[in-house]
């Protein structure tokens, strides 16, 4: 993936949210600043603007002037930090945020001498806390502006979005929605319990609560889990699939390197699989 740095705005002052601590709310287990962090993981750089908190990975700290100037002083805050040639720039409030928007974002920026890209949303209206900006044009319009205005603070940022040759990316509908008001908070809370998607996001959930770094096919370990309770009894499922992951473990201390882990855990699970099957086939030989 191209390489670039990461710009998080996390100091607006949530004011349809009673002064609420907006990036800190949690959606799904998870607080929103932090599902927006994991969507961009892969970045070299990541800034953050706004107060110091306890965040999921490292990132670097910095306020915008004066403070709660608005988004136009917080991106010229967060830019001074970067040193990459494109530059995500996210707001802290988008709970269905993926990876794949991103790459579509630096995809579309790295197209021709376009200045960069941003999400439009379901009603065709631009996002510029949804996109990827070519560092040198933005750091001029940055300074265009604050000479034009005296000054970042209380800009809009369609000022900023309007100068300069932006792609328009069609990502995924949910991407740029993001949490303004407590009907947003409620509504993301109940999307994410959706039969559709709530086991993968448990899944993320306890990962990230757990510290761990490791993808898995999900539909093994329920297909052993299931295995386990229909050969053997109910409660040998999630006993067997414990298990299963203390031996993936172990294997993978023993093994070293990457991607032991997901490895080991397959392993293990084909294993344990494919004893329940003969513990059942025992069952129904007597």
């Amino acid at each position: 993936m191209t390489a670039y740095d990461a710009i998080v705005l996390a100091g607006g002052a949530a004011k349809r949210l009673g002064g609420a601590d907006k990036p800190g709310i949690r959606v799904g287990g998870r607080a929103l600043i932090d599902r927006v962090l994991a969507a961009c993981a892969d970045a070299s750089v990541t800034v953050v603007v706004g107060g110091r908190r306890s965040t999921v990975r490292p990132v670097i700290w910095t306020r915008e002037e004066p403070r709660g100037g608005g988004p136009v002083a917080a991106l010229d805050a967060g830019v001074r930090r970067t040193t990459a040639e494109r530059v995500l720039v996210l707001s802290a409030d988008l709970p269905f945020l993926g990876a794949g928007t991103v790459g579509a974002l630096l995809a579309a920026a790295g197209e021709g001498q376009r200045d960069g890209a941003l999400c439009i949303d379901q009603q065709g209206r631009d996002q510029p806390l949804v996109a990827v900006y070519r560092a040198e044009p933005l750091r001029r319009e940055l300074a265009l502006l604050a000479a034009e205005h005296g000054g970042l603070s209380g800009l809009p940022l369609r000022l900023l979005a309007q100068e300069l040759d932006l792609a328009r990316v069609e990502a995924d509908p949910l991407a740029s929605f993001d949490c303004d008001t407590w009907e947003d908070i409620a509504s993301a809370r109940a999307r994410i319990r959706e039969h559709g998607t709530v086991l993968d996001e448990w899944i993320t959930a306890v990962k990230n609560e757990l510290g761990i770094e490791l993808d898995v096919d999900t539909d093994v370990l329920l297909d052993l889990a299931r295995d386990a309770a229909h050969g053997v009894a109910r409660p040998a499922a999630p006993l067997t699939t414990f298990l299963v992951g203390y031996a993936a473990a172990k294997a993978s201390s023993e093994g070293g390197g990457d991607g032991d882990g997901a490895t080991a855990v397959a392993e293990a699970a084909r294993k344990a699989a494919a004893l329940a099957l003969r513990w059942a086939d025992e069952n129904e030989t007597q």
